[in-house]
């Protein structure tokens, strides 16, 4: 299907709402809606009746989010809850010793900091690099591990600079120093091509309600083949055993695929309706979404810097940014310039000492200009 035909038949939001939130909360496109209907609809009239087809899905979804991460094998895809219990899973599925520590940003979200915090009872230290303390922000975070780094853990796009770090540089690293490498990836998943494999992830997790256009409730979680074993189970149920459907069976033992890290009954009504959204960026090409989200987050900064009233928070530099852009006025402040861009139907964010701005592949440039008019014109 052309892009412009896909793109008129599956976003349907009002005239009314310019939605440049995708680092927030996404809308789902048509299909999805659709799909959840449909699934309600079924469910409604005829119960579990076909229970052996949502599992179905439920495969497909595994497949078609390997193949949007190239992941090995759907066997290193589980499908979690969030990001944060990925991050859980991870950083309590370690064995940890007193003195060992785990490096981050100084810029990440609550989800990828909190976790590690909780790990101080431990005696593990949490080491914060400054992105901009160093010729680099891989530098930055290289610089401060040392032999006892187990884990160097960074958003592959920071939620409020909209910082991009180069994933390639730091895996490789990480592989070389034998330090796990884990990626919260949910502001890039859905908006860039994603390579596990090329940058050496251990662990890779995103939820899919942002850039993946899907519900709240359903997360990827890909674990590397060779680090599933180094992660000790805290969760158990039915789901996670290899044959979770002989359910007489005594002799259990954990999946031998990232299943193991699912411990109970899945999500079905989020797996269909993520699985339909995956198929539409599959359907759209990843190449094609990249190539126009880099173009709308150049359009909206190239606005920016033109402006005698706005400037630019988020790094110009086309490798250095993905779909967001945060932005200040000059005159007026953050709070302010929010107020008067909702109150326009300008749907974004306050974040990072401004505004955030995170359109997708869909938004059409008419729907950036008029939003950079808005808060060019913002009152002070």
């Amino acid at each position: 299907m052309h892009i412009d035909s896909l793109i008129r038949d599956e976003f349907l939001l009002r005239d009314d709402v310019h939605h440049l939130n995708h680092a927030a909360v996404a809308p789902w496109p048509a299909r999805t809606q659709r799909t959840v209907a449909e699934f309600a609809r079924e469910n409604a009239e005829q119960g579990s009746l076909d229970y052996l087809r949502w599992l179905e899905t439920e495969a497909t979804l595994r497949a078609r989010a390997a193949r949007l991460l190239n992941a090995a094998s759907a066997e290193d895809i589980a499908l979690l809850k969030s990001t944060s219990e990925a991050l859980s899973v991870v950083a309590h599925g370690l064995d940890w010793e007193a003195g060992d520590n785990v490096v981050i940003s100084d810029q990440e979200f609550p989800s990828n900091r909190i976790v590690w915090e909780s790990l101080a009872a431990y005696g593990v230290q949490v080491r914060e690099a400054r992105l901009d303390a160093a010729e680099s922000p891989e530098a930055a975070l290289l610089e401060i591990t040392d032999q006892r780094t187990r884990v160097l853990a960074i958003s592959s796009v920071q939620y409020a600079s909209g910082l991009r770090v180069h994933l390639d540089v730091l895996g490789a690293a990480c592989r070389e120093r034998g330090i796990l490498f884990c990626v919260d990836a949910i502001q890039s998943i859905g908006a860039l091509r994603t390579d596990v494999q090329a940058v050496e992830a251990d662990f890779v997790m995103a939820d899919g309600h942002k850039w993946m256009l899907g519900p709240e409730g359903v997360a990827l979680f890909y674990c590397r083949p060779e680090s599933r074993d180094r992660l000790t189970l805290r969760q158990y149920g039915w789901h996670m055993v290899e044959y979770p459907h002989d359910f007489a069976r005594r002799d259990w033992q954990p999946a031998r695929s990232a299943r193991r890290f699912e411990c109970g009954s899945p999500n079905t009504l989020g797996i269909h309706a993520l699985d339909a959204s995956l198929s539409l960026l599959l359907d759209a090409g990843m190449e094609t979404v990249e190539k126009r989200v880099l173009g709308g987050a150049a359009h909206l900064l190239q606005g920016i810097h033109a402006s005698p009233h706005l400037a630019p928070i988020t790094s110009a530099e086309r490798d250095r940014h993905a779909g967001i852009v945060t932005f200040r006025h000059r005159r007026a402040d953050a709070e302010s310039l929010h107020r008067h861009l909702v109150q326009g139907g300008v749907l974004c964010a306050q974040r990072g000492g401004g505004v955030r701005f995170s359109p997708h592949f869909y938004t059409a440039r008419g729907v950036l200009d008029y939003a950079l008019d808005l808060a060019e014109n913002c009152p002070v």
